[in-house]
């Protein structure tokens, strides 16, 4: 397992954090900084909850979409096992049609698939295709006027978000190969990189040091205790645990070369203006983002210092980014359980990284962001 430094934090981090605290309000930041594929650096900033209490670094905090990397990682173990194929279609792991898997168990665990009946285009779905975004769904099918899921392009034609065709990955290894997700996260990955406050599900020994939530209007959210595996963000973690998973992903522990290579390069360019709202049309090429491109659980990038890869993750409350250039193996992981926090994302990344190129306007959309130094 890559080691957590208990060295003193960097002064000029430090005060670069305290100021993004000041300047959007945030409650609680906590940075982890990755170089040469090991973690140098691992601290917390502020309040875990109202109550004053602190932030530390073994503070339980919401991974949110974080927790689609990590599922995706593990995919990978599996594809170097040959247990799975990133472009075999899904309707050979099923025993039976997607549409056919219908009930409020199945509904409530993943997804309502019955609307998907008459439309064989879910056949044309892959591994690869889910896990870089490409299904053609929605971000979810409660989201639809309907709340049921449809396709809105062909599968594999464009980047298109989508927490549902991350739902619908797991639900392969579910049905199709007997897996639990859940467990097979934490024996292949959080066992062995010693992620050990690191959980798919609640478990009652995160209450001793638990992080709540401020949303945008300075409110506090309670942290959601979440009694299922959902492979598109159910994760649970502290900044500690993430550093050893950030620091082991940049160097390619746990994968083969071809595999750790697969999860980062663009396997499709992205084509929209902004991450958010999800299904934007397609911009003209000249006024795209040059290298930006879907990996496989990560965005591709290219910068100044060449290629890198990122994930964010957000709710109401939670504010997540993990950013990696791979000249030097070099990562910033930040966690934040205000939601505020994220206008200072910016500046935080480049006091660690420099000016890596990380297309913050596509990720965030028109949220203003504080000026760098």
């Amino acid at each position: 397992m890559a080691p957590v430094s208990a060295a003193p934090p960097d002064v000029e981090l430090s005060r670069t954090v305290k100021e993004v605290m000041r300047g959007t309000g945030a409650q609680g930041i906590a940075v982890a900084v990755i170089d040469g594929g090991k973690v140098v650096d691992v601290q917390a900033y502020g309040k875990r909850n109202a109550k004053g209490e602190p932030l530390t670094t073994d503070t339980i905090m919401y991974g949110a979409s974080l927790t689609k990397a990590v599922f995706a990682y593990t995919v990978m173990q599996l594809v170097d096992e040959k247990r799975v194929d990133l472009d075999r279609s899904i309707a050979t792991y099923l025993p039976r049609p997607l549409p056919d898997y219908v009930g409020d168990d199945i509904e409530d665990r993943y997804a309502d698939y019955s609307a998907l009946k008459g439309d064989e285009r879910w056949r044309k779905l892959t591994p690869r295709i889910l896990l870089s975004h490409r299904s053609g769904f929605a971000n979810f099918g409660f989201l639809e006027p309907d709340h049921k899921l449809h396709f809105h392009f062909d599968p594999g034609t464009r980047y298109g978000y989508s927490g549902d065709g991350i739902i619908l990955m797991q639900f392969v290894l579910e049905k199709g190969l007997g897996l639990d997700v859940g467990d097979e996260m934490r024996k292949r990955v959080f066992a062995p990189l010693g992620m050990k406050r690191t959980s798919m599900v609640w478990r009652a020994d995160f209450a001793g040091n638990l992080a709540d939530g401020w949303t945008l209007d300075g409110k506090t959210e309670p942290h959601d205790e979440r009694s299922k595996t959902r492979a598109a963000g159910s994760m649970d973690t502290t900044i500690a645990d993430m550093a050893r998973f950030a620091a082991a992903m940049v160097r390619g522990q746990g994968l083969s070369a071809a595999s750790r290579a697969e999860m980062v390069r663009s396997q499709a360019p992205i084509t929209t203006k902004s991450q958010f709202p999800t299904l934007q049309p397609d911009l003209p090429v000249a006024d795209r983002v040059p290298g930006l491109g879907a990996g496989i659980g990560v965005v591709h990038f290219e910068g100044p210092q060449g290629p890198g890869f990122f994930k964010t993750g957000h709710n109401d409350s939670t504010g997540n980014v993990w950013v990696c250039v791979e000249r030097g193996q070099r990562c910033v992981v930040v966690l934040s359980n205000d939601v505020r926090a994220e206008a200072g994302f910016p500046r935080i990344v480049h006091a660690v990284l420099g000016e890596a190129g990380v297309p913050w306007a596509w990720e965030y959309g028109d949220l203003k962001f504080l000026p760098l130094r």
